[in-house]
């Protein structure tokens, strides 16, 4: 009974593991499409979103087999609902890059105000937050978790330099309120995958530890 249970287990980690690269390839689509104004790479980062989506239903049918079959309780039980927990933010990543691809065929029109460095590190932040936090999960990493949650104030920062930033191109020349509002749209959907991916550290903690 115990071994088909430890089974089933196996496969939640590698299906979350799936789920948490295929969110990878979302972000990384993205910030690509949007640095280089490209279009189609865009629309196909919007249409990947259907992926994840189909990748959180897969998972959390095979979290409920595991509650209805095996009735797990205790910690077996937390990793679950843990499970659970952190797929639905997942699935909100997922959108969140299509979100950021949506503004990307918009703003393709016309040349940046600016570089997008900062966009860029977010991008590259919130996706060592998303992998970390789900390897976190399969590992069963307290200092794993807890090291992605301190980077949410990294992005934090981030988000803030970038606000910082495009308010003094407005102030500077009222033309530029446009594409400035757009840009710190992504900036804002960057700093929400962060929250997404600090709230699935924190699942993982719980996970382990039974505090939340």
């Amino acid at each position: 009974m115990r071994n088909g249970f430890d089974r089933q287990l196996k496969d939640l980690n590698s299906e979350l593991i799936r789920m948490g690269s295929l969110i990878e390839q979302a972000i990384e689509m993205a910030i690509s499409a949007l640095v280089r104004q490209d279009v189609d790479k865009a629309n196909e980062a919007i249409g990947f979103d259907n992926q994840i989506d189909e990748q959180e239903k897969k998972i959390e049918n095979l979290c409920l087999k595991l509650l209805l079959q095996q009735q797990p309780v205790a910690k077996d039980l937390r990793l679950i609902s843990a499970a659970l927990k952190m797929i639905t933010d997942m699935e909100r990543i997922g959108d969140q890059a299509a979100d950021i691809s949506e503004i990307t065929v918009h703003l393709a029109k016309e040349p940046y105000l600016k570089k997008l460095e900062h966009l860029e590190k977010m991008a590259k932040e919130t996706t060592y937050m998303v992998i970390k936090s789900v390897e976190a999960f399969v590992n069963r990493d307290l200092a794993m978790a807890h090291d992605v949650i301190s980077h949410d104030d990294i992005v934090d920062k981030l988000f803030s330099d970038v606000k910082t930033e495009l308010i003094r191109l407005i102030n500077e020349n009222a033309e530029n309120g446009e594409q400035a509002t757009d840009l710190l749209m992504i900036a804002k959907y960057f700093e929400r995958i962060g929250d997404h991916a600090t709230n699935i550290a924190e699942w993982v903690i719980f996970a382990i530890t039974g505090e939340h």
